[in-house]
């Protein structure tokens, strides 16, 4: 399924990337809050989804080479972290709703978790 899928199930807004809605596409999704854990657990390639808004999200998503990375509850990031996105080609979008109902939403869609342990749970 395409990011874009993503974005209309969500109701998200693409913050940056707009261009790739329709092109890149998502097989298999990993959130957390703690960045942590997403250096530690989180599959290469896998998309993020967080309610962190700082800039050390899109840096982590660089390292980890995270193609996309969702916010949810509705917190919007500051232009540094857009702006740093934007340079590294990364989308970001944004939906107000919950982690929970973001995940239970993806899982139904078919997105599967990933991890780096095991390349998919």
């Amino acid at each position: 399924m395409t990011l874009g899928d993503i974005a209309k199930v969500l109701d998200a807004k693409a913050l940056c990337g707009e261009e790739m809605l329709e092109s890149l596409e998502i097989d298999g999704a990993f959130a957390s809050d703690l960045m942590s854990d997403v250096l530690a657990f989180c599959a290469p390639g896998a998309f993020l989804i967080t309610g962190l808004t700082n800039i050390q999200i899109v840096r982590t998503a660089q390292m980890l080479d995270i193609p996309a990375v969702l916010f949810v509850r509705g917190k919007s990031p500051l232009e540094d972290t857009v702006s740093l996105a934007k340079d590294a080609g990364i989308p970001l979008i944004l939906s107000s709703h919950n982690m929970f109902q973001t995940c239970g939403l993806l899982y139904a869609m078919g997105v599967k978790p990933t991890s780096a342990n095991s390349a998919q749970v």
